[in-house]
């Protein structure tokens, strides 16, 4: 009898975590697919310093959009405590919350944003030409942040309430209204990088207003009985302080991988972004079950329910478990065809090849970081997650620097190319100490 309530149970959380979880894979496939239609666009503008003034636009906007991540995430974990608990003003503050300080972030970027551009430019230090076409990008794609954030806000609230379809409506929305009016905004009235701007502005407010629209009159009523109600949920302060921390230490990392590689040269740096690229596609599918992690163990959480938290982690281990094997199974065996199609460099791919070994690591490596990412979300153990980031970061900075040294004292150091593999190693040694740290930290009493 216990067996037959245990596999029920199991079979209702599988069937959550896939409702929750494919949905947002949707979501996360859909941003590629927009820069690549950006990049095709300004590919047949005439000019390479298009290209390059877009790209070096696109990346301010995204280091500057990835730190404020913290208000989708803080959202989350907020409302899907509240959700659980069954507390209506929880589930509307969350939002509030988060809403409120998405716009005064928003209005501190209006207002600081020639200094922000200035900033950027000086550390990318662009040709004169390239500097003012991604001055006109900037000046136009700036007016979209208060969209952003907002539809962070939104995304997380819904995210929370288990509703991941109309964030990803929401995107495609966005993304297609994008691609729309890039092309109309180029080829038809050619406003060149402006018209690139602008066509991401209209899709940010289309699909921020699609969200607000689908955002029901009153809160809906929440899971938990009434006594959970009474359960006081964490600040939004609170949690976003240690979310935007977190961020810091991984934007860290993820800039000084590129750093380093650009470092030893071209090659090496063409090469890792193209393995870059393996990364990120896993990433796609283990953020969605992280997402479905976020709103399910907030619930629980809410719930005050510690054996269903359990049963549910266990169920999401299992799925993450099996997504890394078919990834780690997948990068053995086609790894080298998968380069092939990233580009037609053939001497690049040459390079890169000897690399693939840490790329069919990464999935069994790091699947655990991006689980415990979403439970230590839903839960709002946001400082957890910043001192478990903190000492990864440190781990990866700390190898790096040891066995650059050793590499770098070797003869043979470019014929060899040791010194990327210690970066790859560096790598995963920090993602390995990412999943380390959370599985430990998650024992202790909060």
């Amino acid at each position: 009898m216990r067996n037959s309530t245990f596999n029920i149970q199991s079979s209702i959380f599988n069937m959550q975590i896939l409702r929750l979880a494919v949905p947002s894979v949707v979501t996360n496939i859909t941003v590629p697919l927009l820069g690549l239609v950006d990049t095709t666009v300004v590919g047949h503008m005439g000019r390479a310093e298009y290209i390059a003034a877009v790209a070096i636009g696109s990346t301010i906007f995204n280091m500057v959009y990835w730190l404020f991540g913290f208000l989708r995430m803080g959202t989350t974990g907020i409302v899907s405590q509240a959700h659980g608990a069954g507390d209506e003003r929880g589930i509307r503050e969350g939002l509030m919350h988060s809403f409120t300080f998405g716009l005064f972030i928003s209005f501190c970027i209006l207002l600081l944003q020639t200094p922000l551009l200035r900033l950027a430019l000086w550390i990318m230090e662009p040709s004169q030409e390239v500097a003012h076409l991604a001055s006109d990008y900037f000046r136009v794609c700036i007016w979209g942040a208060p969209a952003m954030l907002s539809s962070y806000a939104l995304s997380g609230w819904f995210i929370g309430m288990q509703d991941t379809r109309t964030p990803m409506r929401m995107a495609i929305l966005q993304n297609l209204l994008n691609i729309l009016c890039t092309i109309l905004f180029v080829f038809v009235f050619h406003l060149g990088v402006q018209g690139v701007a602008l066509g991401t502005v209209v899709g940010l407010y289309c699909g921020c207003a699609y969200a607000a629209h689908c955002l029901p009159p009153s809160p809906p009523q929440g899971k938990g009985e009434p006594a959970c109600s009474e359960r006081k949920l964490p600040s939004f302060g609170g949690v976003g302080g240690g979310l935007f921390l977190r961020t810091l230490c991984l934007v860290a990392v993820t800039v000084y991988f590129t750093t380093a590689g650009s470092r030893m040269g071209t090659m090496v740096l063409d090469a890792n972004a193209l393995l870059m690229q393996f990364f990120m596609v896993f990433s796609y599918f283990t953020d969605g079950l992280a997402n479905a992690a976020e709103a399910l163990s907030g619930e629980y959480v809410g719930r005050q329910d510690r054996v269903g938290l359990r049963l549910v982690i266990r169920s999401l281990f299992l799925w993450g478990f099996v997504l890394a094997l078919v990834f780690t199974v997948l990068y053995a065996l086609c790894g080298a065809w998968i380069l092939t199609l990233f580009t037609n460099q053939q001497e690049v791919v040459t390079f890169a090849r000897p690399y693939l070994p840490w790329i069919v690591a990464v999935p069994l490596v790091g699947f655990a970081a991006f689980v415990w990412d979403g439970v230590y979300i839903g839960m709002t153990l946001t400082s957890r997650m910043f001192f478990s980031m903190l000492v990864s970061a440190i781990v990866f900075f700390a190898s790096w620097f040891l066995l650059h040294h050793f590499t770098q004292s070797q003869a043979d150091f470019h014929a060899s190319q040791l010194g990327n593999h210690a970066l790859w190693f560096s790598f995963l040694a920090y993602l390995a100490t990412r999943s380390l740290m959370q599985t430990l930290l998650f024992g202790r009493k909060k």
